[in-house]
């Protein structure tokens, strides 16, 4: 068991689900705009409209690791990914509000199914190989990130429906997944080892709270990057998708560089400055003259917000607060309440106070982050 989840095409599957976890996500962030102007939502609509994915998401996650203990990561993550493509060019043609929110619960849902797989999946095989390999399976989430978001915005760009656009990109998607599934973990590998859900306490929740911040940050680059470049900076909406293209692509370099950069300068170094950068990106997103800067914003938001989600994973493999199977899906739960409730709150706070006022709010939790760096490393000695 050990020698086939250390091999080299157990971790090249895992770096493949996680691309299709983030290639699925980031193809929705070009059609809010769309979403938004054909169903007629003012802001506060559409972020109900996005709890609806945060919703269907958190429902799923705990169960996704039950059925992955039952059947395997291979069938449950397979399935998801076909719902996702199957839901995808729904959202993409929808004028219904009802369908949208329908459509959005399910994708929500197979969406936190897969990437609940695809860390269940990743914990193993790192663990198997017995070298860091964390951040660069997140890597290949912010590349499936950039494939998705900007592929779908060239797509529309050239004049493609939206419903086009993302058929083309669900069919890269199955592609991608036809190449990699059978390497994906089968029942065998997963024995039950007790509950895989529990909520989190001590370090733990901890962990988790600084977690959701983190995803909270990333969730608004993907849902209202391109609502504020439209309505702040006057961006064509076809280019929308660049704002989260260029967060993207930043992060994807952070996350491919973390384990090195890691390695040499230790997790808590690395998590203050970053979440110090990212909080320092947000708030010239915010208060950028125009759009040329609020994209540099998003540049030092993905640079510094790369590695904090990963850091979280390797700190919460440090602590003895609750077991390690119990702690990993409380954590991915409660983390990705951020990138998938979130949005929907952020919604609110931008109807009440605007949507400059709500990103500097999320540049204030950045800060919070970066400043919990002494304590995390006092309540976790063996923390590098």
């Amino acid at each position: 068991m050990t020698l086939h989840l250390a091999s080299h095409q157990a971790q090249h599957a895992t770096r493949a689900a996680f691309f299709i976890a983030g290639c699925s996500l980031a193809a929705w962030a070009p059609l809010v705009p769309y979403v938004q102007a054909r169903a007629s939502l003012n802001e506060a609509q559409l972020g109900l409209l996005l709890l609806c994915l945060g919703i269907g998401s958190l429902c799923a996650m705990p169960l996704s690791g039950l059925l992955a203990t039952r059947f395997g990561c291979r069938r449950v993550f397979t399935w998801a990914t076909i719902i996702l493509c199957l839901v995808l060019p729904v959202l993409a043609s929808s004028q219904s509000s009802g369908l949208l929110a329908l459509a959005l619960f399910v994708f929500g849902a197979a969406l936190g199914s897969a990437d609940c797989i695809a860390n269940i999946q990743a914990v193993s095989v790192e663990k198997a190989s017995n070298r860091p390999l964390m951040s660069g399976f997140h890597g290949l989430f912010s590349l499936g990130g950039i494939i998705g978001a900007i592929g779908v915005s060239a797509l529309l760009s050239m004049g493609l429906a939206p419903l086009y656009a993302t058929l083309i990109i669900a069919g890269l998607i199955l592609l991608t997944l036809s190449i990699t599934w059978r390497h994906l973990l089968n029942p065998s590998n997963n024995p039950p080892r007790g509950p895989l859900f529990a909520f989190p306490n001590g370090i733990v929740l901890t962990l988790g709270a600084l977690c959701f911040i983190a995803f909270l940050a990333e969730g608004a680059m993907l849902d209202w990057s391109a609502v504020y470049l439209t309505h702040m900076q006057d961006m064509a909406t076809a280019q929308s998708g660049l704002g989260y293209g260029v967060f993207a692509f930043t992060m994807t370099i952070g996350r491919l560089t973390g384990d090195w950069l890691i390695y040499r300068a230790g997790l808590i170094r690395v998590l203050v400055s970053g979440a110090t950068l990212a909080a320092a990106g947000v708030t010239l997103t915010a208060l950028a003259p125009n759009w040329p800067f609020a994209l540099i914003g998003y540049a030092l938001v993905g640079i510094g917000a790369a590695n904090i989600a990963p850091i979280m994973y390797s700190l919460v493999g440090k602590q003895t607060a609750m077991p390690e199977a119990l702690a990993v899906p409380a954590l991915t739960t409660l983390g990705y309440a951020g990138i998938l409730v979130g949005p929907a709150m952020i919604g609110f706070v931008a109807y009440v106070t605007g949507l400059t006022a709500a990103f500097l709010i999320i540049a204030a939790l950045l800060l919070t982050v970066a400043l919990t760096g002494p304590g995390l490393k006092r309540a976790l000695p063996n923390a590098e």
